[in-house]
């Protein structure tokens, strides 16, 4: 797995709430993604995968909208910031991984050569 430090493309992880299938069609498109799944990390807190997804410069991708403005909140408080949170909508539906990826991958298109920043949420 390359990460957005290395090549310049944007690396994500996916939470534990969407389908591993989503990180596996995603890079089937030339993402940079993996799932929580895949690496055996399910069951560890939203704070521990945003830090996981920060320390190895990874963009964080998950449904859970309301925790992760609140971790995105006090990781500004305590100048911590992290590598950015994509939320995925209501209107993707967990069924449809293939929507998740193509979202994900207009996402890394859209900001390909650019860096967003630290601390980011923003919404696939």
């Amino acid at each position: 797995m390359t990460h957005s430090n290395e090549t310049g493309a944007h690396a994500f992880l996916l939470d534990e709430d969407l389908p591993p299938a989503a990180a596996r069609v995603a890079r089937a498109l030339g993402v940079d993604a993996v799932s929580v799944h895949e690496l055996g990390r399910t069951g560890h807190t939203d704070e521990e995968h945003l830090i996981f997804a920060s320390v190895r410069r990874m963009i964080m991708v998950t449904r859970n909208r309301d925790d992760f403005v609140e971790l995105t909140k006090r990781a500004f408080a305590t100048n911590q910031p992290h590598h950015g949170v994509l939320v995925v909508g209501r209107r993707t539906p967990n069924t449809d991984p293939k929507r998740i990826a193509h979202a994900s991958a207009a996402w890394a298109r859209r900001y390909e050569g650019h860096d967003p920043g630290t601390g980011f949420i923003d919404f696939l």
